[in-house]
């Protein structure tokens, strides 16, 4: 569990950092800083405005981002049609209740279950443009 003092945690098959800039800010720049890694965001989904539209409930400020980098999924669909399952990457945006701004990102190598073989090079390297992502996002 993250406690307040957490800034980098791994857990749940990904990587949770606490950001220094506001939520706002965040999901403002997330899409360029993918953009420049070589992903384009195809999905976001506002849990918050989800929650409060279909069960009538007050959550926190929290957004999932699927992320897609084209080249890398065609790599790993052709390397493996089931990696599909798994696509696009998931990037996520909350808001803790001390208004700290909380990124979440995807471990493609955790998820694709593939510290070895033919999707190890692509996970690798799809995990180490995410972590630059997290980078941008925080500077």
């Amino acid at each position: 569990m993250m406690g307040k003092n957490d800034s980098t945690e791994n857990a749940h098959r990904g990587t949770w950092r606490a950001l220094g800039v506001s939520f706002d800010s965040a999901v403002a720049r997330l899409p360029e800083a993918l953009q420049i890694e070589g992903f384009g965001v195809i999905t976001q989904i506002d849990l918050q405005q989800t929650f409060k539209a279909k069960l009538g409930v007050d959550s926190r400020r929290y957004r999932i981002f699927g992320a897609c980098n084209p080249q890398f999924a065609l790599k790993a669909v052709a390397t493996d049609p089931r990696a599909g399952l798994l696509l696009p990457c998931n990037v996520v945006l909350f808001e803790r209740d001390d208004g700290i701004a909380m990124l979440g990102i995807i471990d493609p190598v955790q998820q694709l279950n593939a510290p070895e073989g033919p999707l190890a090079d692509i996970a690798r390297e799809i995990g180490a443009r995410l972590a630059r992502v997290a980078q941008k996002l925080d500077a």
